[in-house]
């Protein structure tokens, strides 16, 4: 009877009854699955693999303990009424198909707005709307397209996972394997022809063909695997050639002790296996540590202002809040903790959290959710949870604000590594052509060893530990950066632009003097009373000289990069640049001030003397040497001459901008090829952050972490923006210097292996120690640099 495979799955269909278009199904599960795809025209992940989707397992009832909202409400991490946030693991994440399925999920379940897979997590992140489906219907959802989440009920309040210890367990077996092969080798090795040892040969030999069997077919089931999924895929990936020479290495063994021609090579192949999984082992506790390093010991500089009992305003370090403590959040400040609300009118933008742009209006006694960004005026809440920082840098590592940046960027892994694999099989294949054709008994030896030898761990992970190392070394420097990439853009830039207030300027040491009629006490308290909720960095200024009263302003409306507008009883307050205050176009002081007006009746104006950071001078006669240089700035001209006198005159100077001025400058130098570093305050300047290459907001005790921006600076180290320019340069210098000392390896490995020289044992030791070296000579060398920079 001729044999019929499941489209789906792949298993074998015991009837030929549930079918579509010609195409047969095990069962209505499956069927069911190539419905959904076809339905919403994704049958194209056909074309990753043939027959990918796994046999639905029974789950009638597993999931009901999902319905209860106590639970719920305890697995996801967001949840404002409308939207819920999941973040779910998923053990059978395995290859780019699974990525691809799991994040088009939203179009076989309309009411999903996004899902983002972590794959050296296996996690995915699903936002949906909870008043159309439930987490239950999208667990089901996944279960059924083969996905099933792992769901643990006595670990989801502190979010622990199931530990993983499937390569400890490999490492043992193979371990174990490998030290009786050898001892049951000795024999063979020294030749010795003792009567008793003769007469048990055969069965020292096939002893050693058992304990290859679990390593092969366990402890080496990952690089088959692997290898084989890649190839489906037409992938070409880097356990290809491994996978490849423990095949061979099995086969032959395997074939001269039955047909009895030798011992074989299972000394040789359950080496291989140890070494291979002994390295993968240094190498994910080396991901773990570097992964601890950056979740919980880089901690950003965002202060957030704290009442006191007393009522007075403090700003305190984000992860020195605590449960209980009332926290002012002022107008476009991010919620860093979850809270309830207590006071003002919040409305607050979750798209840093949920993708999704609507405001949503909150109202005393509600819930607010950390990462929500508040958007009119200042509020009041108490803290119902201590921050997590690792939460924050979920995240503001989310990509889907990195993935229009970084779309044309290549990293040099990406560069160098692409052709290596093809390299490797085309050396193999050709050595091994060359020795059968001379000395065939060399032929397997020299395939095997090849394979092994110029195995591109060492290049594969000479970038991430490199990078890695050095965002540790950055934020312990008060550099905090996004991600890894970042350090590789920065390396790139050749242009760099300035924002001037609360950038080249610091509040801490200006001056401020009032030019025109009085205030009565009564205005100066609205006008204090307004300032209160803005983050700009004259209004925090001038807020903090003012000593009166506050007093509950309505209507509070701040326009961005103009003023800001808030009224109290019969009292109306306009407060900003002097055409938003007095509806006139042009300026004709040039100074740095804010106007005030009361009822559209012009009072005057608050003058500020700026104070430019210490170094500003020395730091632009050292960026001025390399890079091209600009000032941008939404004030008037009036400190341009003195800006002119202190900076270098290679300096453009560009004044009176808007904040899609400044976006639209980015873009005209991107245009000319410029790759651009922006560094701003993180508020007016959220759009050039974006459109910049690199956009690094300083941060000056007031709430800047944003998704706009690619790193954060602590004002304190302004000076030494040039020094982290230089270190991120030398960075990619020691990857190249890996790139450069695993090529050597190769070459010399290769010669030697090519030649016939090398067994794959010895092969199989070199290479671990190889990955090893990099990773000592890569902390070194950025442990060095990293003392460079003060």
């Amino acid at each position: 009877m001729e044999s019929t495979t499941c489209f789906h799955c792949g298993n074998e269909c015991n009837t030929k009854t549930i079918t579509i278009e010609d195409k047969f199904f095990c069962c209505n599960g499956c069927k069911t699955v190539y419905e959904i795809f076809s339905e919403n025209d994704l049958t194209c992940y056909y074309d990753f693999q043939n027959n990918p989707g796994a046999i639905p397992e029974e789950i009638q009832g597993k999931y009901d303990f999902l319905d209860n909202e106590l639970i719920v409400d305890k697995l996801v991490e967001f949840n404002d009424g409308n939207v819920q946030v999941i973040n779910l693991y998923i053990p059978h994440i395995h290859c780019s198909s699974c990525i691809w399925v799991l994040e088009n999920l939203h179009k076989l379940q309309k009411k999903i707005s996004s899902s983002q897979v972590n794959f050296p997590k296996k996690t995915v992140r699903i936002t949906y709307n909870s008043e159309k489906t439930s987490l239950k219907e999208i667990v089901l959802l996944l279960s059924s397209i083969g996905y099933e989440p792992y769901i643990s009920l006595e670990d989801y309040e502190v979010g622990k996972k199931k530990v993983d210890r499937s390569l400890i367990y490999k490492l043992g077996i193979a371990g174990f394997a490998f030290g009786n092969v050898m001892f049951l080798s000795f024999p063979e090795y020294f030749e010795v022809s003792e009567y008793w040892l003769e007469q048990y040969k055969g069965i020292f030999r096939w002893l050693m063909f058992a304990f290859s069997l679990p390593v092969v077919f366990y402890a080496g089931q990952d690089y088959f695997i692997s290898a084989y999924k890649g190839l489906r895929s037409k992938i070409l990936n880097i356990d290809v050639p491994i996978a490849l020479g423990i095949l061979v290495l099995f086969i032959r063994s395997t074939a001269e002790i039955v047909l009895d021609l030798g011992t074989g090579f299972f000394d040789s192949l359950t080496g291989l296996v140890f070494f291979l999984l002994l390295g993968k082992f240094f190498q994910q506790k080396t991901y773990n540590f570097l992964s601890f390093e950056r979740d919980y010991k880089s901690y950003f500089p965002i202060a957030v202002t704290k009442i006191t009992i007393e009522g007075k305003e403090e700003n305190t370090q984000i992860y020195d809040v605590t449960k209980g403590d009332r926290l002012l959040i002022r107008n476009q400040e991010l919620i860093p903790v979850d809270g309830i609300l207590i006071s003002g009118e919040a409305k607050i933008d979750y798209s840093f959290v949920t993708g999704e742009e609507v405001p949503v209006n909150k109202k005393s006694g509600d819930k607010l959710f950390a990462g929500g960004k508040q958007l009119s005026g200042s509020i009041e809440m108490e803290v119902l949870a201590s921050v997590s920082q690792s939460y924050l840098t979920q995240l503001w590592s989310n990509d889907i604000f990195q993935k229009d940046k970084n779309s044309s960027f290549k990293t040099l892994t990406d560069k160098i590594s692409k052709n290596f694999t093809i390299i490797v099989l085309s050396i193999a294949f050709l050595s091994t052509a060359f020795w059968l054709y001379h000395d065939s008994s060399l032929a397997l030896n020299v395939f095997t060893s090849v394979l092994i030898i110029a195995c591109p761990c060492a290049i594969a992970l000479a970038a991430p530990f490199t990078l890695g190392n050095i965002l540790r070394i950055f934020g312990r420097k008060k550099f905090y950066l996004k991600n890894a990439t970042v350090v590789e853009q920065l390396a790139a830039i050749n242009s760099v632009i300035f924002d001037k207030t609360g950038t080249l300027t610091t509040n801490k040491e200006n001056t401020i003097t009032y030019e025109g009629e009085g205030l009565s006490e009564t205005q100066k308290s609205i006008l204090k009373s307004s300032l209160r909720a803005s983050n700009h960095p004259l209004s925090r200024m001038l807020y903090t000289s003012l000593k009166e009263e506050m007093l509950p302003v309505e209507g509070y409306q701040e326009h961005v990069g103009k003023g800001i507008e808030a009224s109290y009883q019969q009292t109306t307050i306009k407060i900003g640049s002097s055409s938003f205050v007095k509806n006139v176009e042009g300026q004709s002081n040039l100074d740095t001030s804010v106007h005030i007006s009361v009822n559209n009746n012009y009072k005057g104006k608050y003058i500020f003397k700026n104070a430019y950071r210490k170094g500003v001078e020395g730091l632009f006669s050292d960026l001025s040497k390399k890079y091209d240089l600009s000032v941008v700035s939404g004030d008037n001209e009036g400190e341009k001459k003195f800006l002119e006198e202190l900076l270098p005159k290679e300096i453009t100077f560009l004044f009176n901008q808007k904040p899609q001025d400044k976006l639209h400058y980015v873009e005209e130098l991107q245009e000319k090829n410029k790759s651009v570093l922006m560094i701003g305050d993180g508020l007016n300047d959220a759009g050039a952050l974006a459109q910049s290459n690199v956009g690094v907001a300083l941060s000056e005790n007031i709430n800047v972490f944003s998704p706009a921006c690619d790193a954060i600076l602590d004002a304190t180290k302004f000076s030494e923006i040039g020094n982290y320019i230089k270190a991120s340069k030398k960075a990619l210098k020691i990857i190249k210097y890996c790139f450069l000392l695993s090529l050597m390896y190769n070459v010399v490995g290769l010669y030697f292996a090519v030649t016939g020289q090398l067994m794959p044992v010895i092969a199989a030791v070199l290479m671990p120690l190889s990955s090893i070296s990099v990773v000592i000579f890569t902390t070194i060398a950025t442990n060095i640099l990293g003392r460079k920079i003060k």
